[in-house]
């Protein structure tokens, strides 16, 4: 059970919950917690929750065979790592999108045609601008970096938050439940369910 001096820490400067204005996120940072059981993730998640995490933004994953009865479990589309799929795919366009660009600029000059050249750089730019921007800022931890701890009967649970409350729930896990190993950053986006 948590102590009053314990979650303190993560409670402080929040207005009581009546007084808060709902928060809109779409797009949340989701945190990665290894833990060895399913009784020390339930604390963990008690925990989470006092710290006024939302029971629906925590999700739990465990090795084939084990069925978690204490914790909130992860969506069909979590457990298959949908948003590395959609990383991919969105990575392969803004590829195939910046080749389409060059042959675009190749060809007008070929054809000495001033607007089409000038478009085709234009475009080049922005999506290497969106690749570098994607390839340095999006958070990218994915569900295969965990299958060992899985395969061993650990649980894995998924935790999104905001991305000014990430140093303050890492924080909190780390410093409440020394057994839960800290596994990365990754992100989601809420409407997805991913």
């Amino acid at each position: 059970m948590p102590k009053v001096g314990d979650v303190a820490l993560a409670m402080r400067h929040r207005a009581p919950a009546g007084q808060r204005p709902k928060e809109v996120n779409m797009f949340f940072h989701r945190l990665y917690f290894i833990i060895p059981d399913e009784t020390q993730a339930a604390q963990v998640v008690h925990d989470l929750e006092t710290a006024g995490v939302s029971v629906r933004h925590i999700h739990a994953i465990a090795g084939r065979g084990i069925t978690l009865t204490q914790l909130p479990p992860a969506t069909e589309r979590q457990r298959k790592d949908t948003g590395l799929r959609l990383e991919r795919l969105a990575w392969s366009g803004n590829l195939a999108l910046f080749a389409l660009a060059a042959i675009g600029l190749i060809a007008s000059l070929a054809g000495s045609s001033l607007v089409g050249g000038t478009m085709s750089v234009v475009l080049m730019m922005l999506t290497l601008t969106a690749g570098t921007l994607f390839a340095l800022r999006v958070p990218n931890t994915h569900l295969d970096e965990f299958r060992g701890a899985l395969s061993h009967g650990e649980v894995l649970l998924l935790v999104d938050v905001p991305k000014r409350r990430v140093a303050e729930i890492e924080e909190l896990i780390n410093r409440r439940h020394r057994e839960a190993t800290p596994g990365g950053v990754g992100w989601t986006i809420e409407a997805l369910g991913i």
